[in-house]
């Protein structure tokens, strides 16, 4: 399931289980790119996907080190996993997520 952060939403009560974050921009080319690849994977992983942008949670995104979109984390009990900066294609992001 694909899950947009939105402002009521608390993003360490979303990561308590395992759960792949998508931090993007909607200018973000690649993000859009990467974007289109999590909606065709989506219900082919077992895993939550929690996209936030960065524009509108920009602290949010400092608090977690985002420098560059797009960004895909694997966390769980509000633990990061995994993290990797930049466009991943379905093969990488499906070794990613196991």
């Amino acid at each position: 399931m694909i899950k947009y952060l939105e402002k009521k939403d608390n993003l360490e009560e979303l990561c308590q289980k395992k759960c792949l974050i998508d931090f993007y921009a909607d200018w973000c080319g690649p993000c859009k790119i990467q974007s289109k690849v999590l909606d065709r994977l989506e219900q082919e992983l077992d895993i939550d996907i929690i996209k936030v942008n960065t524009d509108e949670f920009r602290k949010i995104a400092l608090n977690y080190g985002i420098m560059t979109i797009p960004t895909l984390m694997i966390m769980e009990n509000n633990q990061i996993i995994k993290k990797n900066v930049g466009y991943m294609n379905e093969t990488e992001i499906k070794e990613f997520v196991k």
